[in-house]
């Protein structure tokens, strides 16, 4: 059973919120996957991994890269799993079909978006089922607080 984790973005966007998540599962020696929504979205979220801060270094990459099973850190707008990653972060509007074959899901969601928050939604309910979720919600300094 894979442990679920929704993520509510308020007051920040994927691209503050998402690379210290991503830190924390380098740190952490879990290989982790990405989906985005489109090849343009996958692309410059590669894009800007590469430069978010001066002194930080997430090694990543994408099917233009090659080599998915040597990547740490996998970008896809796909369901591959070319790096055989125990975590899947779902992101710009997707959402998990299942979270069998994963250790840990997390589905990132923009609370300002309607339509991602209904996707978030139907997947909570789909997900929570099985199981074991938790709702986390960002506050007014970007900090992640569990939620009831």
């Amino acid at each position: 059973m894979a442990e679920v984790l929704f993520y509510h973005l308020r007051d920040r966007s994927l691209e503050q919120a998402l690379p210290p998540l991503l830190e924390k599962c380098l740190e952490r020696s879990w290989r982790t996957v990405v989906q985005v929504g489109s090849q343009e979205r996958r692309d410059a979220l590669d894009a800007y991994l590469w430069t978010y801060r001066d002194e930080a270094f997430l090694p990543h990459g994408t099917i233009t890269d090659g080599r998915g099973e040597l990547q740490p850190i996998w970008i896809t707008d796909g369901d591959d799993n070319p790096n055989d990653a125990a975590v899947r972060f779902f992101a710009d509007g997707t959402v998990p079909g299942d979270a069998q074959g994963y250790d840990r899901v997390v589905v990132i969601f923009d609370g300002n978006d309607p339509e991602a928050l209904e996707r978030a939604r139907g997947a909570w309910k789909a997900l929570s089922a099985d199981h074991e979720a938790t709702y986390w919600q960002q506050n007014a300094a970007g900090a992640w607080e569990k939620k009831a």
